[in-house]
């Protein structure tokens, strides 16, 4: 599989294990080596697999964020690899903006920059924002492990 400047909802949902409605992004709109950039614009539908009592919290942009980092990871392996998963292992210094993300209006944009990294892992810096503004809703840090096997 090529990898694309740009892809559609689809052509993400091919490339990370989230299906379904909990495949977040809609649009991959550039990446490189460090970065990617994507949006969102499901957060208002009252139909989110994420919501909470009616709600979607803030700290839901998390998830957004860890899934275009997944899929960063797809984009950026070398090329006739196996993509590897990975598992959030940590967020840091999360700040939260806003108290849930329902009540923005228009998209979401989510941008991440991977800062440091081996073949074990990878620390990504993270931000989610209303598209129409810019106004920064969540941002923090978050680190990767891959290969990871989860605790059963």
């Amino acid at each position: 599989m090529s990898n694309p400047q740009t892809l559609d909802h689809a052509g993400i949902a091919a490339r990370v294990p989230h299906a379904g409605t909990m495949c977040l992004l809609d649009r991959l709109l550039a990446w490189d080596a460090t970065r990617i950039e994507c949006r969102a614009s499901g957060h208002r539908d009252a139909g989110h697999p994420l919501r909470d009592a009616g709600l979607l919290p803030a700290p839901v942009a998390i998830e957004y964020a860890s899934q275009a980092m997944a899929l960063h990871g797809t984009l950026s392996a070398p090329a006739g690899s196996t993509p590897r998963p990975g598992m959030l292992a940590s967020v840091r210094g999360v700040r939260l903006h806003v108290a849930r993300l329902d009540d923005v209006a228009g998209e979401l944009n989510v941008r991440c920059e991977r800062l440091a990294g081996d073949e074990r892992q990878a620390m990504y810096a993270f931000a989610v924002s209303a598209a129409a503004d810019g106004r920064v809703l969540v941002d923090g840090r978050a680190t990767v492990v891959l290969d990871a096997v989860p605790a059963r």
